[in-house]
């Protein structure tokens, strides 16, 4: 009875035995939706599909009536200036702001990482935004690996973005030589 039970549900079989054998199961983190923004400073597009592969992305959501975000305006910058040379890719999306309002953000600020502008949030609530600042980490492959509701110190920055970082790609075997 129970072996046809199981014939009938391979899926709720397979949940079963990973259940009693302890293991945790595998699963998959999700994908990030691409983005694709003017930037403020008018140099190019982002195109987030661009970094696959190649970068870590962190998304920093904020604007400039937030005063938490100008508290952290520092430690975005930092986390852009000490990560940027090892593989990360900081990108600042304005919600709900005017364009002047977040350049002079911006600007008081001393940031050198690209900004945008998401103005009615159709950015920010693809990657389930619910408030100002919210900080996400894209890894190489494009899944989401952090999330940040609120507060993001470097220090937090850091700690989502190192484990991230010290993850190496497999390698590929060397092709097999025929003889």
């Amino acid at each position: 009875m129970h072996v046809r039970a199981l014939a009938l549900a391979p899926s709720l079989a397979a949940a079963l035995l990973l259940a009693l054998s302890g293991a945790a199961p595998v699963v998959a983190a999700p994908a990030a939706p691409a983005i694709t923004v003017r930037l403020l400073d008018g140099s190019a597009t982002f195109d987030s599909r661009a970094l696959l592969g190649k970068k870590v992305l962190l998304v920093r959501f904020q604007a400039s009536w937030c005063k938490v975000c100008a508290q952290e305006a520092g430690d975005v910058e930092r986390i852009h200036q000490t990560y940027g040379p090892r593989g990360v890719q900081v990108l600042a999306i304005h919600v709900q702001d005017a364009e002047a309002d977040a350049r002079s953000f911006l600007e008081k600020a001393g940031a050198t990482y690209p900004a945008a502008l998401d103005p009615k949030l159709r950015i920010g609530n693809r990657f389930g935004f619910k408030g100002t600042p919210y900080t996400v980490v894209v890894d190489r492959k494009g899944e989401i690996v952090a999330r940040i509701h609120g507060s993001a110190t470097e220090l937090r920055m850091r700690a989502a973005l190192d484990p991230v970082l010290e993850r190496r790609p497999a390698k590929k075997p060397p092709p097999k030589r025929m003889q």
